[in-house]
Formats: C-alpha cells, sequence, structure tokens
C-alpha cells in the first residue's frame, strides 16, 4: 500500500505542466544527441548542467534524466538506417539492425528496436520503484566505515568493468582521486594542492573537468577524423514486424530486459556492458547462430532491450545509496548537489517529491520516447546530413557558457580549455575519461567517511574490518580484484572490451 501512496505522490508531481515539459524536452534531446554521432549523454548533460541551477530541482533532475535514456532510443535509429551509432551502446544495433534496414525491413526494425526499448523501460523504472525503498533501509544502517568501504567497492567495479585497458581504468580513477583532493581541507582549513592559484582554493568543479573531458575532447575528436557521411535511405518501409519477427524478438526482449536490469545496477557496466552482454547471450543460446549478422529479429531487440534497462536501472544505487555507478550518475550527483540536495538513502525521505516524481516520470519518458522516435523518424534522419563543422562551433559556445555560468569565472573557462586538450590526448592513448569523473566526484566523499571513521574509532584502522558490513564489502571488492587478474577471465575480460573499441 505505501508504494502506491508512494507512486501516486509520484505522479502527481510529474504530471504537474511543468515537469511534464521538461520530461519532453530531455527526451527531445536525449533523441537528439543520440542521433547524431559525435555527441553522447555526457557532454551533453555537462554542457546543461548549470541550467539547473535556475530550475527547480524536480524538473532539472527529470530533465537530465529523460536525455540519459533518451540518448539510448536516439541511438538505435541511425544505427539501422545508416550503420552510425549514435551512441555507444548502440554499436551492437548495427550488426543485425542494419542488415534488416538492407533487407527492406528498416520499419520493422525500428519498431522493434522502439517496442524492446519501452518495455525494457517500464520494467526497469518498476524494479527501481520496488526496491528502491527497501535498499535505502539498509543504507540508513551503513555508518562512515560501511559507505567509505562502499566507495572502494564502486570505485574496484568500476575499473574491472570499464573497457580498455585494466591499467589505464586504475591510473585514472586515481587520477580521479588526486583531483578530488585540491582544494580547503574541510577539517583543518588549509588549502591544498592550490599552487597558489586562490580560485582552486574551493577545488576543481567536476563540472568544468566533465565539460573538458567529455565535450570538447569529443569535439577535437571529431575534428581529426575525415567526415564520412553515407547515403541515407528515405525507404522505410512499413511499421509493423510480422508474426515471425514478433515470435523471434519477444523472448530476446525478455532475456534483454532481465540481463540489463541487473548489469545496470553494477559500478561502471551501465548500458555499453548490457548490450554486448545481450547479443552475445542470444547468439549463444540460439539454434540459428549463423543468422545473426544478417538481420536476426533477436540480434536487435535483446540488446536495445539490455542497453534501456541498464539505462534505468543505474539510478538504483545513485538514489538509493548516493554511489554514481558511471559518468552520467555523478553528473547527477552533480545536479543534486546543486541544490544542496546529498544524494543517498535521506532523499527518499527528505525530498520525496523528488524521488517519486522523478520514478514517474521515467514512465512518462518512455511513452513520450515511443510517440516521438516513431513519426519523427524522417526528421532525425535528415539531422544526420547536417556537417560537423557547423555543429561544433554551437557546442563549444554552449560548453564555454555554461562553465561561465557556474561562478562567473574566467578561470574556469582556461580549466575546461586545459583538460580539453588533455582529454584528447588521453583518448588517443585509449584512456578513458569516465573513471576519472568518478574518481573525482566519489574522492571527497570517501575521504570524508574514511577521516570520519577514524575519529568515531579513535584512530583504530581495524573499524573497517571489525564491523560486519564493512568488512564484507572490502571482502568483495577484493575478490573483484582477484577474479580480474585470473588469466581466464582476464583474456575474456579483453575479448569482450578492449577488441570491440
Amino acid at each position: 500500500m505505501d508504494l502506491l501512496q508512494h507512486l501516486a505522490l509520484g505522479f502527481s508531481v510529474a504530471f504537474t505542466p511543468e515537469n511534464l515539459a521538461y520530461a519532453l524536452l530531455g527526451c527531445i534531446l536525449g533523441t537528439l544527441i543520440g542521433v547524431l554521432p559525435g555527441i553522447g549523454p555526457v557532454p551533453t548533460i555537462a554542457m546543461l548542467l548549470p541550467l539547473t541551477y535556475i530550475l527547480p530541482p524536480t524538473a532539472g533532475l527529470i530533465m537530465l534524466a529523460g536525455i540519459y535514456y533518451g540518448a539510448q532510443y536516439g541511438g538505435s535509429t541511425t544505427a539501422i538506417l545508416v550503420a552510425l551509432p549514435g551512441e555507444t551502446s548502440a554499436v551492437v544495433t548495427v550488426l543485425d539492425g542494419h542488415q534488416m534496414a538492407k533487407n527492406g525491413r528498416a520499419g520493422a526494425a525500428l519498431a522493434i528496436a522502439a517496442m524492446g526499448s519501452f518495455f525494457a523501460g517500464c520494467f526497469a523504472t518498476l524494479l527501481l520503484a520496488a526496491f528502491a525503498p527497501p535498499l535505502a533501509e539498509v543504507a540508513f544502517k551503513f555508518g562512515p566505515a560501511e559507505y567509505f568501504s562502499l566507495m572502494v567497492l564502486g570505485l574496484v567495479g568500476a575499473v574491472v568493468l570499464a573497457s580498455g585497458s585494466l591499467p589505464k581504468a586504475i591510473c585514472m580513477i586515481l587520477l580521479g582521486l588526486l583531483l578530488g583532493m585540491v582544494g580547503t581541507d574541510v577539517n583543518s582549513g588549509v588549502a591544498r594542492f592550490d599552487f597558489g592559484i586562490p580560485e582552486l582554493q574551493d577545488g576543481i568543479d567536476f563540472a568544468v573537468v566533465a565539460m573538458g573531458v567529455f565535450g570538447l575532447a569529443e569535439i577535437m575528436n571529431n575534428l581529426a577524423q575525415k567526415e564520412n557521411r553515407v547515403d541515407i535511405t528515405d525507404k522505410i518501409g512499413a511499421l509493423y514486424p510480422n508474426r515471425q519477427e514478433l515470435r523471434e524478438a519477444a523472448p530476446a526482449c525478455i532475456r534483454g530486459t532481465l540481463l540489463g536490469s541487473a548489469l545496470g545496477i553494477l559500478p561502471g557496466g551501465g548500458a555499453v556492458l548490457s548490450s554486448f552482454a545481450s547479443y552475445t547471450l542470444e547468439k549463444k543460446i540460439s539454434k540459428q547462430p549463423h543468422r545473426f549478422g544478417k538481420g536476426h529479429p533477436a540480434g536487435l531487440a535483446g540488446p536495445e532491450s539490455a542497453n534501456n534497462a541498464a539505462a534505468q536501472t543505474s539510478f538504483i544505487p545513485l538514489l538509493t545509496l548516493g554511489i554514481p555507478g558511471n559518468a552520467v550518475m555523478a553528473l547527477m550527483v552533480g545536479a543534486m548537489t546543486i541544490h544542496n540536495i546529498q544524494p543517498g538513502p535521506q532523499v527518499m525521505s527528505s525530498h520525496p517529491e523528488l524521488f517519486w516524481g522523478l520514478i514517474a516520470s521515467m514512465w512518462i519518458g518512455n511513452l513520450m520516447l515511443v510517440i516521438l522516435n516513431l513519426p519523427l523518424i524522417g526528421l532525425w534522419v535528415k539531422l544526420l546530413k547536417v556537417p560537423y563543422r557547423v555543429l561544433f562551433p554551437a557546442i563549444v559556445l554552449f560548453c564555454t557558457i555554461g562553465v561561465y555560468s557556474l561562478n562567473y569565472n574566467v578561470f574556469d573557462i582556461y580549466i575546461m580549455a586545459i583538460f580539453g586538450v588533455i582529454g584528447y590526448l588521453w583518448s588517443k592513448l585509449k584512456c578513458e575519461g569516465a573513471p576519472l569523473l568518478l574518481g573525482l566526484v566519489l574522492g571527497p566523499m570517501m575521504e570524508e567517511n574514511f577521516r570520519r571513521a577514524l575519529l568515531l574509532s579513535r584512530g583504530e584502522f581495524s573499524t573497517f574490518v571489525t564491523r560486519p558490513l564493512s568488512m564484507s564489502l572490502l571482502i568483495l571488492a577484493a575478490a573483484l580484484v582477484v577474479l580480474v587478474a585470473l588469466p581466464s577471465i582476464r583474456k575474456k575480460r579483453e575479448e569482450t572490451f578492449v577488441e570491440e573499441e
């Protein structure tokens, strides 16, 4: 009964004209950035983060969430029609989705992707609504030691599940933790690592770093590559899958939804890992594996359902424990702290309208995306004909205005430019920016809980292993490290991630 009352509160909040408008805006922007290659949800949310200063907290988070899961929808449109995945998680969609389009079944492929995404999004949001309250109750039992151990587990998980080289991911996490130490020590009031620069005494704003590493660096990457536009077919065909396609897609959709819902909760996993894992699963259990890569509906429905389910369930650790599982969730933490809202279990009790309004808006947003995507396919595809050299000045302008509006300080623009150049160099060295952002966000929180735990235990480091829950989390983190060090696991990880790049 409590759940129904909470959902009633959520829908009463989400159905206000203002919040519906921001949900629609988020869905449209999300679909747009999903369609356009080279513009992802992370730089877009980073650019729009300053906008949340002037928005009510609930409206701002609803819009940012709509951008995130809207990008999962939009990425499939161009992946199917022109073999250009607008989002990383849509890379797998190209394999069978584009082949269906080449076989004259583009409309059916788009419909399967949309229906799978809608089903997965609704189911995953239901899981979020059902499991968030009990998880939040458990989180209330956490002390500083448990929170520190949980963050250690989150960072270890982010490293293990990050794509690319494991040593490079570890280095990026550590660098993020070090950057998080810049600024004034909250306990002693002493400025640390500021190099005598007054602007660094308040620390490095993670939104500035995110805009540089993800926004400007992405622009440099795209401009460095030769623009390769493919011919876009206007022959979409009927938007209705036939019975055979539905019969093959439906079980894959259910399996992808369940798999994506589980993997989305893991730190660092998210939509990309879920889509690849779903495709691998479907191919392994299929009686006709030779059909995959040639236009098999199951090879499209499974990954599309998995990446959308993962996008929704990645909110679970953020809203219940205050731990961001990926770069987008780290930016959501920033959006909440802008409004002096501490992410974690207390959000449910202190800001119930925000928590349940956000969950209700996800159902509404998924419905909006189905309505938006299929009728507007022609419009989205026409956007692909816009040269990137026309788009990038606008992106640079948004980044600059956004960074300046954070503190009205030109110094932040310089910092963004520096991290833009550094981020471009990192991309050439195949170093991911997401682990760095997680380290930067979690670093100050880890330090605060670490020092608080030691103060409460009078300097006894054993407090982290004598408290059962804290010890269990640390053992789990150590087990992940040992597992990934095993030769067979390491080889499988490299096959899954490194070769996909």
